[in-house]
C-alpha cells in the first residue's frame, strides 16, 4: 500500500504549510507537499498539486473556500480538512510545530494510519 499523499496549503506557503511538510517529510505513513494560495507564494497551488493529492490539509477554513472557488469545475478536489491554525507563527516555530503535530496526528488516527 502506498503512502497517503497529503498536500498542506496555507496563504503564502511561507510558514505554516512548509513547516508541516518539513515535519512530515520523512514520515513513512504519508507523502507530503506544500503550496500557497497567493500568486506570490514560492509554490503556488496548481491543478497538478490537486491531482497528486489524496488529502488537502489547509490551515484556515477560508483556504477551503478559496480552493473551491478557484478550482470549481476544473478538477475534482480531494477531501479538504482545516486545522484552524492562525497565521501567527514563523517557519518551524515550536508552538506551530505542536499545533501541526496535534492536528495532523489526530487526522491520521481518524484515517487509521
Amino acid at each position: 500500500m502506498s503512502a497517503l499523499k497529503v498536500l498542506f496549503v496555507c496563504a503564502r506557503n511561507k510558514w505554516r504549510s512548509p513547516t508541516a511538510a518539513a515535519i512530515y517529510h520523512n514520515d513513512t505513513r504519508i507523502s507530503v507537499k506544500s503550496a500557497g494560495l497567493s500568486q506570490k507564494s514560492p509554490t503556488v497551488l496548481s491543478t497538478k498539486h490537486l491531482l497528486w493529492a489524496d488529502l488537502i490539509v489547509v490551515m484556515e477554513n477560508e483556504h477551503t473556500a478559496r480552493i473551491r472557488d478557484k478550482f470549481r469545475g476544473r478538477v475534482e478536489l480531494p477531501h479538504i480538512v482545516s486545522l484552524e491554525i492562525a497565521d501567527d507563527y514563523e517557519f518551524m516555530n515550536p508552538d506551530l510545530i505542536t499545533l501541526l503535530e496535534s492536528g495532523v496526528e489526530a487526522l491520521l488516527e481518524d484515517l487509521s494510519l
